[in-house]
């Protein structure tokens, strides 16, 4: 297996990368995406695409691109800048596409979470077929998928570790989250934040699939946003935790910066732009939190130099509130889901009959709670007293308006919702 000459290989590794990393953007494609069928072992009927830019490397790089659910994989193509992006460096696009009715991937049944059957066999088999009619760099193989497309990226990780590079997953869950026994597609537990497991247990899960494996894991990007409610936030967390302890880290940021406003990353496993594993959460974004300039990140930490910044970010909601202070500030704790050993909450900050350009909240936990993690906010904790400012870019808002969900943190304890303080800064 190639993962098994790695030692071997890491000066040319080395080589290659520095290579990719000073390419030049190329000029627009018009190429067009092809349907290829007969590709092989096929037991789900999935159907295949591909897209290959007329400028396609001698030895191109390839990336599994796997749509959301009631989404194809013509759907992806054209909604995700990929192509774009295939046009500008010379790699090709598989973009896998469901024919069930619910047009969801099969994340649920063993056949497809042990590699042995449905939907993970299906895309191997294009895979292969790719690597048969291309040069394919079997270094540089990728996937990436939105929801439904993020949790059959993380099967595809777990059961191929040999075959990919590095994945990245936006609003997924971890790899078995989805399992059931009868036969449905969904989980409902997963789906809401309330399976929580270990790190071990997560990681032996991936173990479990790869019995005798001692090749290198693949890295991986996970992007969720904390106002998910349909695949709750507390996924977030328990995907890092699978794939931190499948690559030996602990679950203690090596690095955490914001990289633009809403965003909050942190990387494991090294502070660099390809660590083991990178992190993105992106505070007060609901479940479609896919947008353009995203893919280009994705891109970057699968060993790309795309040196572009998003277009498009995340909208920081503003409402005006009913009855807001007369003055000064105001804050209250809202919980939004919760499972059995924790939950979350996101903090509204309401500006009196003047403008803030920052706050300071302080409050008191009624029976023990503690706050686990937060997010787009500074949180000092004495024993029970609790004290959170502003980042600075979330610490203005207008008078007598409301900035939803300011800030946000996972709590453990019972959940709770005590009266809060606020000072303007």
């Amino acid at each position: 297996m190639r993962r098994g000459l790695i030692a071997a290989a890491a000066a040319v590794v080395v080589a290659a990368v520095a290579l990719v990393a000073v390419m030049a953007p190329r000029p627009a494609s018009a190429a067009s995406l092809t349907e290829i069928t007969n590709f092989g072992t096929n037991p789900s009927n999935l159907q295949m695409y591909l897209y290959v830019p007329d400028n396609v490397d001698p030895e191109p790089a390839l990336v599994v691109g796997i749509h959301y659910c009631t989404g194809s994989g013509p759907a992806f193509h054209s909604g995700t800048e990929w192509a774009q992006l295939a046009d500008q460096y010379g790699f090709i696009v598989l973009y896998p596409s469901v024919t069930r009715s619910s047009k969801c991937w099969d994340v649920s049944s063993q056949a497809s979470l042990n590699g042995t059957g449905s939907d993970s066999v299906g895309i191997k088999s294009m895979i292969d077929w790719v690597f048969a009619n291309y040069d394919v760099n079997e270094d540089e193989v990728y996937s990436t998928g939105v929801s439904s497309g993020a949790m059959m990226t993380n099967v595809m990780l777990a059961n191929y570790p040999d075959l990919f590079e590095a994945g990245a997953s936006f609003s997924g869950v971890p790899f078995t989250c989805f399992a059931t026994t009868d036969g449905s597609e969904w989980n409902s537990q997963c789906s809401n934040g309330q399976i929580n497991r270990t790190p071990a247990q997560w990681g032996d899960a991936v173990r479990a699939v790869n019995a005798g494996y001692t090749g290198e894991w693949p890295r991986m990007q996970i992007w969720h946003g904390t106002g998910d409610t349909t695949l709750y936030y507390q996924n977030f967390q328990e995907q890092i935790d699978q794939w931190t302890n499948v690559h030996g880290t602990d679950q203690t940021p090596d690095l955490s910066d914001t990289p633009q406003a809403n965003w909050n990353r942190t990387r494991y496993g090294g502070t660099g732009s390809q660590p083991a594993v990178e992190a993105i959460s992106l505070q007060g974004v609901g479940h479609n939190l896919y947008v353009w300039g995203m893919a280009s990140k994705a891109l970057e930490f699968f060993g790309y130099d795309t040196d572009v910044d998003p277009t498009t970010s995340p909208t920081d909601p503003v409402t005006t509130p009913t009855g807001g202070p007369t003055g000064g500030c105001s804050a209250v704790i809202k919980v939004v889901s919760s499972w059995n050993s924790g939950w979350q909450a996101n903090v509204d900050v309401t500006a009196g009959a003047a403008a803030i350009s920052g706050w300071r909240l302080t409050w008191t936990w009624p029976s023990g709670q503690a706050i686990s993690s937060h997010w787009n906010a500074t949180v000092t904790t004495s024993g029970s007293s609790v004290t959170a400012t502003d980042v600075d870019w979330n610490g203005t808002v207008a008078a007598g308006q409301t900035k939803t969900s300011a800030w946000g943190f996972i709590g453990s304890g019972s959940s709770a919702t005590p009266a809060v303080t606020c000072t303007p800064a």
